[in-house]
């Protein structure tokens, strides 16, 4: 018995020192195809056989873990220009050594790449024989260089749905496109006319094109737009009066604002929230009329109006929180000055700015800790949404960018940071939240430990000493959220102990296979933490995939929906 915990200590601190031994391994590898699969079966015979050979394993853990996940293949090396102030701000971020620390991230990583990823279906035979192949690919190609989020969740989506709502993501980037720039047009009523017809125009006549309008990708979209065209044209019916519509209505919406200065932010909280209706509301009503037409989700989805707007009013706020620096600099913010001038000494927006003194910061932290909670309050309806949903993959389209507009939220709370740059949550926490929505129960754990982490921020606030004057609506939102998630939170928590403690077990058993080569502590110890990567990988994804099936029935796959309607 002593023999076996003896072993079990050496195997767990092996698994540790790996970590640290990472930064390490400068040995030249060439076989990352090989690595992936051994990694993946996990066997000792291939095991042993890699440890004799030279490879860099920074080289593996840190082009896959720090690679964002819509990465295009056909993506330049160079770095596409993007409009405004994008890319030109400093970004917050962990180093990768310290990323590489969150081990359950780690796992998280290697097993949405390559044991559970997101599987694409635009190579489907039925996408394949409805649109032109050409001008297929330019879509795919430049929806993911001008998306930051959404090209990897949109490819995951049945093919009956798939195209649909990818040519209603570059539609929209497209109009959306026009009204950013804000040196193109020679006049504000000129611009206003563009926008007022490009429904007309350019999901009208297939050779519309505008040239100069935007920069990189953006630039290259509407320039090469009649290939956008091509496939919409070729949509159904309802599909294309669907995006006409909602583009119509979106473009009348961004005409409201080209007049507005807002360089100082949108004038109160009934502005800022009529404007996240126009920029991401209507976006939300048109995926779920997208959804219910494709026959996925229910009729009735087509009418909840409301809570599809909340959806996305709670993504387009969490953007406009954490891009406070971004915004400002480029001179159009969207913070309302109700909210920020109870705070700003200087009556400017810009005080918040860089906060150098003790009274810069607590004024800037009220702030952000004011419009975070606004933001919040949003989260019952979106939950009360995704629990509405039948399909599979539409609600894991739905449910990632809600998971991760929380955990931002989360990072943004009570943060300084988002006044001197961007704050961003780690990439491996970002596989790890994609991972988590296979299934409400996944989703609610998700929202219940967020919230439970900005309600533990806001107490330890208030023990420091930190006066918060929406302390009390920042602690009711919370208790909100929790009440609504504790359920299916303590389910998704106790297949976690699950998953922990097996891989307590696994770790074990690798240290004892290895436990008899003494004289090769780093092959050792990269075998013991490799062979338990693989083993905890498998093991969580075939869990995983069983306990979905158990707990959340509602949900099923395209496939089976249309054998249940054919039935």
């Amino acid at each position: 018995m002593i023999s076996v915990i003896m072993r079990v200590s050496i195997a767990l601190i092996r698994l540790k020192n790996i970590w640290e031994e990472v930064a390490m391994l400068v040995h030249g590898w060439d076989q990352r195809r090989h690595l992936q699969q051994m990694v993946l079966l996990g066997t000792r015979r291939e095991l042993k056989s890699i440890t004799n050979q030279k490879f860099n394993v920074c080289h593996f853990f840190i082009n896959n873990f720090f690679t964002p996940l819509t990465r295009s293949p056909y993506r330049s090396n160079e770095c596409s220009k993007k409009q405004g102030a994008y890319g030109k701000i400093k970004t917050h971020k962990e180093s990768k050594l310290k990323q590489l620390m969150h081990l359950d991230e780690v796992w998280s990583v290697i097993s949405l790449l390559y044991v559970n990823p997101l599987k694409s279906n635009l190579e489907s035979d039925n996408i394949k024989k409805s649109f032109n192949p050409d001008d297929l690919a330019f879509c795919d190609d430049i929806l993911c260089k001008v998306s930051r989020s959404f090209a990897a969740v949109i490819r995951q989506l049945p093919s009956d749905l798939l195209v649909d709502v990818l040519i209603f993501y570059l539609v929209l980037r497209a109009l959306d496109t026009i009204e950013d720039d804000m040196t193109f047009f020679a006049s504000n009523d000129e611009k206003v006319k563009v926008l007022l017809s490009f429904h007309k125009t350019a999901l009208v006549d297939p050779k519309w094109t505008m040239t100069g309008c935007g920069e990189g990708d953006e630039r290259r979209l509407l320039e090469e737009f009649p290939k956008c065209h091509s496939v919409f044209a070729s949509l159904r019916e309802d599909s294309r009066r669907v995006i006409s519509d909602i583009t119509l209505r979106m473009a009348t919406g961004m005409a409201e604002f080209v007049d507005k200065d807002l360089g100082q932010g949108t004038v109160d909280v009934k502005q800022y929230n009529r404007y996240c209706h126009f920029v991401a509301g209507l976006v939300g009503e048109g995926l779920s009329r997208l959804f219910s037409a494709s026959g996925l989700e229910k009729p009735s989805l087509a009418t909840e109006l409301y809570l599809s707007d909340q959806m996305g009013l709670f993504l387009q706020k969490t953007n406009i929180i954490r891009d406070y620096l971004e915004d400002y600099v480029d001179g159009r913010a969207f913070w309302p000055q109700t909210v920020w001038k109870k705070y700003s000494a200087s009556g400017d927006l810009g005080y918040f700015a860089n906060p150098a003194t003790a009274e810069h910061v607590t004024a800037a932290l009220n702030c952000i800790d004011e419009l975070v909670t606004d933001a919040l309050e949003l989260v019952p309806d979106c939950l009360s949404y995704l629990s509405k949903l039948r399909c599979a993959e539409v609600f894991r389209f739905c449910a990632i960018p809600q998971v991760m507009a929380i955990a931002t939220l989360d990072k943004c709370y009570h943060n300084k940071d988002v006044f001197s740059g961007v704050v961003k949550i780690r990439k491996g926490m970002s596989c790890a939240l994609i991972n988590g929505t296979t299934d409400i129960s996944g989703v609610h754990g998700i929202f219940h430990r967020f919230a439970s982490s900005i309600l533990r921020k806001a107490e330890l606030s208030r023990m420091k000493g930190f006066e918060d004057p929406s302390y009390d609506r920042t602690v009711k939102a919370c208790h909100t959220i929790l009440e609504l998630t504790e359920t299916e939170a303590k389910r998704s928590a106790n297949y976690s102990s699950i998953i922990n403690s097996t891989l307590l077990l696994s770790t074990a058993a690798v240290g004892c296979l290895t436990y008899k080569y003494p004289n090769g502590s780093n092959n050792t110890a990269l075998t013991t933490a490799i062979a338990s990567i693989g083993m905890f990988s498998l093991f969580k994804s075939s869990f995983i995939k069983y306990v979905g099936k158990r707990a959340a029935p509602s949900l099923m796959p395209a496939s089976k929906l249309a054998e249940k309607k054919e039935g």
